[in-house]
């Protein structure tokens, strides 16, 4: 088993979205399954726009791989991406709010930095 640690560093690294992650472990639980993008947005009760910017964030991560016409599979590009996802979807299970803050946190981290670059500075001399 892989230390919480480098799982948590996995999750920040992987997933901007919880959305993200949910359509992952769906398209994992079978593996042998090509899914059509509106059976994703109907099992997910996601709209098409969050489950096309999902698959398109998991297929560069080498997590998926889409067909000619669309339909995503579970199929990670390496064996240790597997033992990843696997250890995420065990620490998932164990602790989701912990899984869902790591995830949301990265996405806070951009929206404050950009609000940030909109705070009004002191005057210069």
């Amino acid at each position: 088993m892989l230390p919480d640690r480098e799982v948590f560093e996995f999750v920040r690294s992987s997933f901007r979205s919880v959305w993200t992650l949910e359509l992952l472990l769906l398209l994992k639980a079978s593996p042998e399954r090509e899914w059509e993008p509106r059976e994703l947005v109907d099992d997910l009760r996601g709209s098409d726009l969050v489950v096309s910017r999902s698959i398109d964030e998991l297929l560069a991560a080498g997590l998926v791989v889409r067909a000619a016409d669309g339909s995503a599979r579970y199929q990670p590009a390496k064996p240790e991406l597997d033992r990843l996802v696997e250890a995420t979807a065990a620490l998932y299970a164990r602790m989701p709010d912990a899984v869902r803050r790591t995830i949301i946190a990265v996405g806070s981290g951009d929206l404050n930095a950009f609000a940030n670059a909109f705070k009004l500075r002191g005057s210069r001399p």
